[in-house]
């Protein structure tokens, strides 16, 4: 089964089909998260389908079992443990959908134990790495000058890459340097951004923007090279081609720069409550990995200046 669309459906591919239509319009989810859960339910009723289960009834604790087995063993999927997290979450959320919608009485989903994970501190730029990228697209160019309002804005403001290539020209405000970002769960935010970066947007809207719109009248505020709006896909090739002419390409995604502004924000004495604000979490202990990151600068810095370190 290469989807969920394939072949004659069975009850599970039903139960599927209509959970995926509950993500979307129920719960809201981005379109990554939807796409991550149908990577998983593709890969799950493949497994359930191997093993002569085709019906929420079949499906017992051993199949699960089973089945978490192969998502971590080497002749299996070979996940790492932070996406057999993801999948695990996914399936557990869909057995509870069977139960709720009347497909079956049972939900044998709770043997799913999440591995655990060892925290993963971000990764970010420094001040002089920061610069170094910013300072490699040309400006003489409506390409140029695009791609430099890109890096610009990223740094910024902390945009994830989905919501900077989601931006409408509405959702900037030149006048007050504020720009309107759509988040996860489709929550709406406001994020200031700095004269440098005001300046960059002012020239692109004047002078680039028009050469790349090519008259098809659109709103959106990135173009790519053909006028239409820039993808996801596009603005990470954009990003990581100008992190390989800077000589930091296996330092630079565009979620890095998302690290890097949050991390300067708080080196610079911002409080943790205001980088939860603009980085969009929904929850203070997303935005609490970041003093991790801070306590360590501080203790380098300790290190390298005090007399009796």
């Amino acid at each position: 089964m290469k989807d969920l669309s394939d072949g004659e459906p069975s009850e599970l591919v039903t139960a599927a089909r209509e959970f995926v239509n509950y993500l979307q319009i129920e719960k809201g989810l981005s379109a990554n998260t939807i796409s991550a859960y149908r990577r998983t339910l593709v890969r799950y009723l493949d497994f359930l389908a191997e093993n002569g289960i085709d019906s929420p009834e079949s499906v017992t604790k051993d199949s699960l079992v089973a089945f978490s087995a192969k998502l971590q063993d080497r002749e299996g999927y070979r996940l790492s443990p932070r996406s057999v997290a993801q999948a695990f979450s996914a399936v557990r959320m869909f057995h509870r959908f069977m139960v709720t919608e009347g497909y079956t009485e049972v939900d044998p989903s709770s043997v799913l134990t999440s591995p655990r994970m060892t925290m993963r501190l971000p990764r970010a730029l420094n001040h002089e790495q920061v610069e170094k990228l910013l300072g490699v697209p040309g400006g003489g160019d409506e390409k140029g000058i695009r791609d430099r309002l890109i890096l610009e804005m990223l740094y910024a403001t902390g945009m994830r890459i989905s919501e900077l290539v989601g931006l409408d020209v509405g959702d900037v405000d030149l006048s007050e340097r504020l720009v309107t970002c759509r988040g996860k769960g489709g929550k709406w935010r406001i994020v200031p951004f700095g004269r440098t970066t005001g300046d960059t947007l002012e020239t692109y809207l004047k002078d680039a923007r028009p050469e790349l719109e090519r008259s098809r009248g659109g709103p959106a505020l990135i173009l790519n090279m053909r006028g239409g709006r820039l993808t996801r896909q596009g603005c990470w090739k954009i990003v990581k081609g100008h992190a390989r002419a800077a000589g930091i390409e296996d330092l630079v995604t565009p979620h890095v720069l998302r690290h890097t502004f949050a991390t300067h924000l708080l080196e610079g004495g911002a409080g943790l409550l205001v980088v939860q604000e603009l980085l969009g979490h929904v929850s203070i202990s997303t935005t609490q990995i970041y003093t991790e990151v801070t306590r360590k600068h501080l203790m380098d810095v300790y290190r390298r200046t005090h007399p009796r370190a």
